[in-house]
């Protein structure tokens, strides 16, 4: 395994994290809300998770089920598991029914539930031994053609579903907003699902998450109520192309 998989702290790397730690600190700060970093590592090379876990970030998020395992597995496998700090792995992208079972072994979080045939799926793969899979529902809420994620009005059923099942944890929302050059438009969605998400707590009060917002417009998604916002080109810059 090459040493770069075990970095010293790359200032390049450190640099960029700390520029978005302080946006998203002041981003806080101004609007009374707290947020967590999710770290975008799709089709990133693991040496650069790599570097960005040397700097102290913890969560991750892919796009693709077989390249997160990989990705998690060549981590591990470099001693990169997680001590004091464990490494937190998120798939964010869209899940087909097929993988479902992989994604509930090998990742922490789901975030991309849209459809009640997911569910019984993603609780067959989760192993009686680990912890409950966090999942979070993914709505569509700027009704876009091209995007996965449920309606706003499927939400309380599906929430309904995976709170059944006790290999799932129900913990939120999750949206990917249209990016509208209008940023009164982007404000509207994020606003919309802060309403989805006070609804969804007052009928599961275990329920604290709700990821939205990206490298352009996370501060604004933290004002309206984002407490996980999900970076990557801030963090890694530019994506390599999908291979």
């Amino acid at each position: 395994m090459p040493d770069t998989m075990n970095p010293a702290i790359n200032p390049d790397a450190k640099a960029r994290l700390d520029a978005v730690l302080s946006r998203l600190n002041a981003a806080t700060q101004r609007s009374g809300n707290t947020a967590r970093l999710l770290a975008v590592s799709k089709l990133q090379r693991g040496d650069a998770v790599a570097e960005l876990a040397a700097c102290g970030q913890t969560a991750f998020g892919e796009n693709y089920v077989q390249e997160g395992v990989t990705k998690r597995r060549e981590l591990e496998a470099a001693g990169l598991s997680g001590n004091a700090a464990p490494l937190e792995w998120h798939l964010i992208g869209p899940l087909q029914s097929n993988k479902a079972e992989l994604a509930a072994k090998h990742f922490d979080w789901v975030q991309s539930v849209d459809r009640a045939k997911l569910i019984p799926l993603l609780a067959k793969g989760r192993s009686a031994e680990a912890a409950p899979l966090n999942v979070l529902i993914q709505v569509n809420i700027d009704d876009e053609a091209s995007k996965s994620g449920c309606r706003p009005e499927e939400v309380p059923a599906l929430a309904d579903l995976i709170a059944a099942q006790p290999a799932l944890a129900l913990r939120g929302l999750m949206a990917i907003p249209a990016p509208h050059p209008d940023i009164e438009k982007r404000r509207e969605a994020f606003a919309k699902m802060r309403q989805l998400f006070e609804a969804l707590r007052r009928g599961h009060p275990g329920v604290d998450t709700l990821s939205m917002g990206m490298s352009d417009d996370f501060e604004l998604a933290i004002e309206q109520g984002a407490t996980m916002v999900r970076v990557g080109t801030a963090l890694f810059g530019p994506r390599p192309a999908k291979a």
